[in-house]
């Protein structure tokens, strides 16, 4: 618990395992979009400041094309460091979390801990599932929660370990209930909140609908997952990692710590209990008081020094424990900062309005009766380059809102399309810091990854073809009347 995976464990030399490291990846796709800068032409919307949500957003009536700003060999590669500026935020968040974890995890509060909890679920293990992505799925649609789950990446793989998952199920604890959290967006400032603002609605309105959302996605992840996770527990050779977490499993073995073996000292068990102050107090702060990265990292930094010294570690020793867990999030912060490069590359080259522009433009082969779902495909595809949900609010909601009503649908179904789309390929693309962040946590390559994650998108936009589609006929025709939505 104490190692980076990527550090202690040597990777299987067979062609058929051996896939390049995350960060080659992104780095590719930062040469692709340097590539794509002589390939877009350059174009932008003028820029004006919205007085429902305070943002600056685009007129959707002023796109032109402008002279061409394709970035250079040296551009790509001031575009890493840039990306770690910009992304400093959340990479000095994960260095506090991995040193903090790490120093519990010097105490053996956490292996304890965590022993525990998987003798207490024994012949249960299934309803860790349920149980865990529909408070996670919540956390997500209420209070926006996404990068916060990072911290809890590798407690949740030992988890799913010692229960006889793999670490596709570890993954997909996280990642499917910001998929469903975001999707639902029930109440999520963040994503719901901007977009009906630029929209000129009521803020969350049409919230029972999105309530039933909420739990028809809760059901569709909750299904998918557990009949994935049940069809490894009875064959684990067909698991989509069965070949790496051979390699990663006994890294993070809890046997010893299971049965008999799960007791606690008195310190632990304070520790462990600091540790569910904190997270309280991460909820509470997230929802009541809008607390983010530098309230969090402030938590997770005490909760360290409270660990230290109910642990009764020397100086030297929560010194040495701090930094050695700090050293082990070396690759996530690097992934979360090429991200951002990728990002800013784009937008010093002024392709994204073209981008968007053309991708709006694209609803003209959509007949009526499906432009709100080719609004959410077009969502979902803008999704893949720019997976922030209030920068993709404010660049395509003015666009979008005004078009719906001159196709005659509501601003409704336009925020309904975001929303969507914002949310469900988040799983999928390289451009998400946070997915990339949780994959690399736990070692699983983006490849192995998809396989487990493209049907269940599939089913998604399966769902989301109800709801821009379908629901807007009937049975639901009175309720979003009732709050706006027709």
């Amino acid at each position: 618990m104490t190692e980076n995976k990527q550090d202690t464990v040597q990777k299987p030399v067979n062609k058929k395992v051996s896939v390049p490291s995350p960060i080659i990846i992104i780095f590719f796709i930062l040469i692709l979009t340097a590539i794509a800068t002589y390939l877009i032409p350059a174009g932008a919307f003028e820029r004006v400041k919205d007085a429902a949500s305070g943002r600056m957003v685009v007129d959707p009536n002023t796109f032109h094309f402008i002279a061409r700003h394709p970035a250079g060999f040296f551009d790509v590669f001031k575009a890493v460091p840039r990306g770690v500026k910009g992304a400093s935020g959340i990479v000095g968040f994960l260095m506090i979390i991995g040193g903090a974890l790490n120093v519990m995890a010097e105490t053996g509060a956490i292996n304890g801990a965590l022993g525990h909890v998987v003798t207490k679920v024994k012949g249960r293990e299934m309803l860790l599932i349920p149980v865990m992505l529909t408070i996670m799925t919540c956390l997500s649609t209420f209070a926006g929660c996404s990068e916060e789950y990072i911290a809890f990446v590798p407690l949740i793989m030992a988890v799913s370990y010692a229960l006889g998952f793999d670490s596709i199920v570890a993954v997909a604890l996280p990642l499917a209930a910001v998929s469903g959290g975001y999707g639902a967006g029930v109440t999520n400032a963040f994503t719901v909140g901007v977009a009906q603002s630029i929209s000129g609605l009521p803020m969350f309105s049409g919230i029972e609908f999105r309530m039933v959302m909420l739990a028809v996605l809760i059901l569709i992840n909750v299904s998918y997952t557990m009949w994935y996770a049940r069809k490894i527990k009875k064959n684990p050779e067909r698991s989509y990692m069965y070949d790496y977490d051979q390699i990663y499993r006994p890294q993070m073995d809890l046997s010893a710590y299971e049965g008999e073996n799960a007791l606690m000292t008195g310190r632990q068990k304070v520790i462990m209990a600091g540790f569910v102050v904190t997270v309280v107090a991460i909820l509470v702060g997230v929802i009541k008081f809008g607390f983010y990265m530098d309230e969090l990292a402030a938590l997770f930094l005490m909760m360290a020094v409270f660990a230290g010294i109910v642990g009764r570690l020397s100086i030297n020793t929560f010194a040495n424990a701090f930094i050695g867990g700090v050293k082990n999030m070396a690759m996530p912060c690097m992934m979360v900062s090429l991200c951002k490069g990728v990002t800013l590359l784009m937008g010093d080259s002024k392709i994204l309005d073209t981008i968007i522009y053309y991708l709006a433009a694209g609803l003209n082969v959509f007949p009526h009766s499906l432009l709100g779902f080719g609004m959410f495909i077009v969502q979902d595809v803008f999704n893949l380059v720019v997976p922030s949900g209030s920068g993709q609010a404010a660049i395509t909601m003015p666009i979008m809102a005004p078009l719906a009503d001159l196709v005659g649908l509501t601003r409704q179904t336009a925020v309904l399309a975001f929303q969507m789309g914002d949310a469900f390929t988040n799983m999928i693309t390289p451009a998400s810091g946070t997915t990339m962040t949780v994959l690399t946590v736990a070692g699983v390559p983006l490849r192995r990854w998809w396989k487990f994650a493209f049907p269940l998108l599939g089913l998604e936009w399966i769902f989301a073809f109800w709801g821009d589609v379908v629901c807007f006929r009937h049975p639901f025709r009175t309720l979003l009347m009732a709050y706006q939505c027709l």
